[in-house]
């Protein structure tokens, strides 16, 4: 059975689509900016800094007792993922007098969450064993 799949994931030929191989080697980003993706997405698989990022995008600006208060997590563990966060440009800081404020860092991380969030929930509508 093991043969019978890899055969099925083989080609028969080099290339059957040269002119479209061609624009999709084209469009590809460079290394370093597919590197530095899979960074970005590697951050999003830890579900407490997901939290921490759905905090920060419904409150806009919170300080760390805040977050960790809101999503229930120890200060130490969410000053660890905010440091992880902020070394990526994930989020910004803001400092006012002894507390430090953080904010999502634009737009693009906004839209991330949201697009992310909405297909879950997509998904969820269409996948009745996603259902709960």
């Amino acid at each position: 059975m093991t043969q019978r799949a890899d055969r099925l994931d083989t080609c028969g030929v080099r290339m059957v689509d040269p002119a479209r191989v061609a624009v999709v080697q084209a469009a590809m980003p460079a290394d370093a900016d597919v590197a530095e993706l899979a960074d970005i997405f590697s951050l999003l698989s830890d579900p407490n800094r997901l939290r921490l990022m759905t905090g920060l995008l419904e409150a806009g600006e919170l300080c760390v007792c805040d977050l960790a208060a809101a999503t229930g997590m120890a200060e130490s563990t969410v000053s660890h993922a905010l440091r992880l966060l902020r070394a990526h440009r994930v989020v910004q800081v803001r400092r006012a007098g002894r507390n430090n404020y953080y904010r999502l860092a634009d737009s693009h991380v906004r839209m991330l969450l949201d697009l992310g969030l909405e297909h879950i929930g997509h998904t969820a509508a269409i996948d009745p064993e996603r259902a709960t």
